[in-house]
């Protein structure tokens, strides 16, 4: 059903306060088509009692407009853990809306496409820790959480890209099996003495950078600040000024009040930022995930109207997925 052009000015001026947040990264003509969405998405949250977790990779007339919380996966997964609603729309990927309802189990969790997969999550199986079990006898597996809930249950513990070193080491142990990200568990390797066997998974949107875009970007931009996420690889990392999580990005930026940055992770990442720190200029080297981009806002309001697409987990597989989460989070 079209929308009439007085529904649309109704709606551009109910969500008005919304788009000044954004103004300084999406064109006043592309709010006049996601203001109907986005005033719509406003409603249902409230009808269905909903609430939106966006993570940092999701486009700004998402995480700025309609989410109620927003971080990387550590804080999503604490945010899900504590939430009050009875609906929970997941603006990110499916092993995202996994981990949420593994975490609120009766509560309905909604994907708008369940298509937003990731790379790393398809890179391993719960046949492959088990085989890797086999191989490693007594050694901890330490399951990043972009993995499929099948993968967590066959874990010790769960990281994030933000708590991946802590969590390493808060195992006691000489040697430890981290997978499914190559270079997140090079990366770990170098700043601790555990021992770290890998695995040979890789995020399709991080491994596309090289040192050499770096020296090119230093090239073209005298004075600029590079900062790279861990999941891109050594050689990236360490050519850059700072690698952390997009957490740990995001923080990096306010407290350093860059006056110009390079983000070396996934592209909406710096619009979305840059409406925090409108002081910080942003070069942007467009790596585009296109799972995540897979999110709109026109399928949140479509998940919300029709509740769909709920994510379901086998019953026999919960208990364990939750513990290897639920031990990630406990680590402070």
């Amino acid at each position: 059903m079209g929308v009439s052009s007085s529904q649309t000015a109704a709606a551009l001026e109910r969500t008005a306060a919304i788009y000044e947040r954004v103004r300084s990264v999406i064109p006043a003509m592309e709010w006049t088509v996601f203001a109907d969405d986005v005033d719509a998405i406003l409603r249902l949250k409230k009808e269905r009692k909903a609430v939106i977790l966006a993570h940092n990779y999701m486009r700004p007339e998402i995480f700025h407009g309609v989410a109620d919380m927003r971080g990387d996966s550590l804080a999503l997964a604490r945010e899900a853990a504590s939430v009050d609603a009875e609906v929970i729309v997941m603006a990110g990927v499916h092993f995202m809306a996994e981990t949420a309802k593994l975490l609120n189990p009766s509560r309905t969790v909604l994907i708008p496409d369940p298509q937003a997969g990731c790379s790393l999550a398809e890179a391993v199986t719960a046949e492959d820790v088990r085989l890797m079990r086999q191989r490693y006898p007594n050694t901890p597996v330490v399951t990043y959480v972009n993995t499929s809930a099948a993968v967590k249950a066959e874990s010790d513990i769960c990281c994030t890209s933000g708590n991946a070193k802590k969590i390493v080491e808060s195992l006691g142990a000489k040697q430890v099996i981290m997978l499914p990200d190559k270079y997140l568990a090079q990366n770990v390797a170098r700043e601790t003495n555990v021992k770290i066997i890998t695995w040979e998974g890789r995020c399709e949107v991080h491994e596309r950078f090289t040192a050499a875009d770096i020296a090119l970007f230093r090239e073209q931009n005298p004075g600029i600040v590079i900062l790279a996420h861990p999941e891109c690889t050594p050689e990236v990392v360490a050519a850059a000024d700072y690698s952390g999580s997009t957490a740990g990005m995001i923080d990096w930026v306010g407290q350093h009040k860059l006056a110009r940055a390079v983000l070396l992770t996934e592209c909406s990442m710096s619009d979305n930022v840059a409406v925090s720190y409108p002081e910080t200029s942003f070069v942007r080297p467009c790596q585009l995930c296109p799972h995540m981009k897979r999110i709109t806002l026109a399928n949140i309001r479509a998940a919300l109207e029709t509740m769909t697409h709920e994510v379901t987990i086998p019953d026999a597989i919960i208990p364990a997925a939750r513990r290897a989460v639920e031990r990630m989070i406990a680590v402070k």
